[in-house]
């Protein structure tokens, strides 16, 4: 063999591993992307309704997100089929490096700049929307837009609908049921010592400071300030804590859900990796998610939390529950729908409930949700084009 072509033979050999090198890369980078955005969207109600600060909550969040991600190798196969862009392009395609990264890093660009300006979209939008960039750049009206519609986006055009309908109907449900069984609200006045600066004393060297005593105070302060707690009992047990505790069942619910959810579109980019398992692809994507929402997660996390709408721990608890059952029965099913259009749905569905939503921070979100496939397309479809072009 002329030396000339065994020299371009290696060239091609060492930029292929190099491609295969890089598409790794840029799948984690999604994969922090998403934890970033998506990690704190399955606690948010427990911060929100104040049952747990921020720490807490976020580390809920990550162990069983992580336990999801890690259920998802033997419980979600389909959706690693569906996100690897199987029956929407040629299988040729599928199978080439340029067209995995193309995606990887039109989604991951996507979401990342969402979650810098605390927007929490959907990584399944963007994701979709990477694969119709691409894709149709790949092999335009090849592309199979029928499965598109039926597959992709009509589970996310349903859900947040569909969760904010049910979450409505069942906090109305629970509320009647909670006076029913005699559980009240009450809501807690502090009464207590308050330093407040009486006077000003000037210090040797010329400084002045102020100087306060306590003083017994009693307040009422603004509606969102004020805490609200079940008095009752529930078959002998305290209202309150039986209540805490289901919360926290239902949001780890949704967190797991979500790594269930999530890490197989994810990994769906990697089946050209046929040098790495399946199993350890889903390790990596669980791992980059939960370091992503440990570093990057409170300003999604707190539009989420505070500003759709105030909630108490009843109301967060509903919007969970309804959250992750609906997510789970997506997951078992196949069918790709967003945790994060769904908790907002939840969430706006009880706001809508106790008319306390915020309707321009919910506007903005929507917002928000009709660019992301469209920027998640344009930048998927560039990425595309140069790569094939350049190499």
């Amino acid at each position: 063999m002329p030396p000339q072509i065994r020299r371009k033979i290696i060239d091609q050999i060492i930029f292929g591993i190099m491609l295969l090198v890089f598409l790794f890369i840029v799948a984690c980078f999604l994969a922090y992307s998403n934890g970033a955005n998506d990690n704190f969207k399955g606690v948010a109600t427990l911060f929100g309704s104040g049952t747990t600060h921020y720490k807490g909550a976020i580390n809920w969040a990550t162990v069983t997100t992580f336990l999801g991600s890690v259920a998802a190798i033997f419980l979600a196969s389909t959706l690693v089929k569906n996100f690897s862009g199987k029956g929407l392009v040629p299988d040729e395609l599928i199978m080439t490096p340029e067209f995995a990264v193309s995606i990887a890093m039109g989604a991951g660009a996507t979401v990342f700049l969402a979650t810098k300006i605390g927007m929490p979209i959907s990584t399944t939008h963007s994701l979709v929307g990477a694969l119709f960039g691409s894709g149709v750049v790949a092999v335009g009206s090849a592309f199979n837009f029928a499965k598109l519609g039926s597959t992709f986006l009509m589970p996310l055009i349903v859900s947040p609908l569909m969760a904010a309908i049910v979450s409505l109907i069942v906090y109305v449900v629970f509320r009647r049921l909670r006076v029913g069984l005699g559980v009240t609200k009450e809501t807690c006045i502090c009464i207590g010592d308050e330093y407040k600066p009486v006077s000003e004393v000037t210090n040797a060297d010329g400084t002045v400071a102020l100087k306060g005593s306590p003083q017994k105070t009693l307040k009422i302060a603004n509606e969102k300030d004020c805490i609200e707690r079940y008095e009752g009992k529930f078959m002998g047990v305290n209202a309150q804590k039986l209540l805490d505790y289901a919360h926290y069942l239902s949001a780890g619910i949704v967190s797991f859900a979500r790594g269930l959810n999530d890490t197989p579109k994810i990994v769906g980019l990697l089946i050209v990796i046929n040098v790495l398992d399946i199993k350890w692809g889903m390790v990596a994507v669980a791992i980059a998610m939960a370091i992503g929402g440990l570093l990057n997660a409170r300003k999604v996390g707190e539009t989420v939390s505070k500003k759709i709408t105030t909630m108490n721990h009843g109301q967060g608890f509903t919007a969970n529950l309804i959250t992750g059952l609906l997510v789970t029965t997506a997951s078992v099913h196949g069918m790709p729908v967003s945790t994060t259009h769904v908790s907002v749905g939840s969430i706006f569905g009880i706001g809508t409930a106790t008319r306390k939503a915020d309707v321009s921070v919910v506007r903005n979100i929507l917002l928000s949700w009709l660019l992301t496939l469209p920027v998640g397309a344009i930048c998927s479809a560039t990425i595309y084009w140069i790569l094939v072009r350049l190499f």
